[in-house]
């Protein structure tokens, strides 16, 4: 752990990117935990522009831009991590077996994860919502079912590597079963590329989110930030910031996660000299 944060802290970028990821989730605890603001209050003082009563102006609706963004880090946070979270568990457990067992269930599982890597996901998670209805659990489950093959072929290779390994060997001949050597040997030393690749899973569920959101495929009781964005589009040269300030949200996010991946898949790695 001490050499993972020494190296994790030399990325000046992604130690950057750490932080402002802790300032999201502060800002959206304390958005939950903050009592009598409603984020969907209709004022008139519509498209009013960016001053010090409202710092990021107000929509055509005279709600505020500023309680806008805040809320929306709930629904991009939320279906971040939660669909990282599904997508790590289904493909480490799927990888993990597929690399350790191979034969025809290696076979299955790498015939169907490159089916996924085929179809565009983003067409797949649209014609999906859209049959299936908008909702934040659903859109959760879409993306996982996405996700889950990256993970599951970056657990194969790891599995697959750490396996042939001597201390493997040595448990398998105290008379372990294998299923047992798996779990407690083989899976927990092979995650570290996998907490890399769970982390830039965030930042493109936060994107997909957003694009589905911005196309009308959420529910419309949820403010988010690809919400606003369809919503401020209308208005993109009477009203800028409007588009202006939930797109810089989205772009500011994606590449914070993904930076901060990069940075925990360096810090990960054993052979990167920094």
């Amino acid at each position: 752990m001490r050499r993972f944060l020494d190296r994790f802290l030399a990325y000046r970028a992604g130690m950057t990117a750490g932080l402002y990821v802790l300032f999201l989730i502060a800002v959206a605890i304390a958005a939950a935990l903050w009592p009598g603001i409603d984020p969907h209050e209709i004022s008139d003082r519509a498209m009013v522009a960016p001053s010090m009563a409202h710092l990021l102006g107000t929509d055509e609706l005279g709600r505020d831009v500023l309680l806008g963004l805040i809320y929306g880090v709930r629904v991009s946070l939320t279906v971040g991590f939660s669909a990282a979270l599904a997508a790590t568990v289904i493909g480490v457990l799927i990888g993990a077996a597929a690399g350790f067992y191979g034969g025809w269930l290696d076979l299955v599982v790498m015939r169907i994860s490159e089916v996924f890597q085929v179809v565009p996901g983003f067409i797949m998670a649209a014609v999906i919502i859209a049959l299936s209805g908008p909702g934040l659990s659903r859109v959760v489950m879409v993306i996982a079912l996405l996700a889950w093959p990256q993970i599951a072929r970056l657990m194969r290779g790891e599995v697959m590597r750490v396996k042939q390994l001597e201390f493997v060997d040595a448990v398998r001949c105290l008379g372990v079963r294998e299923w047992v050597i798996l779990g407690t040997e083989v899976i927990p030393n092979s995650l570290a590329p996998v907490l890399a690749g769970a982390t830039l899973i965030v930042a493109q569920a936060i994107l997909l989110e957003a694009s589905l959101s911005f196309l009308g495929l959420s529910s419309a009781d949820i403010i988010s930030w690809g919400r606003m964005l369809n919503s401020g589009q209308r208005f993109l040269f009477n009203a800028p910031w409007l588009s202006i300030f939930p797109g810089f949200a989205i772009f500011i996010t994606v590449l914070a996660f993904n930076l901060l991946g990069d940075a925990v898949g360096s810090a990960l790695n054993p052979k990167t000299q920094r």
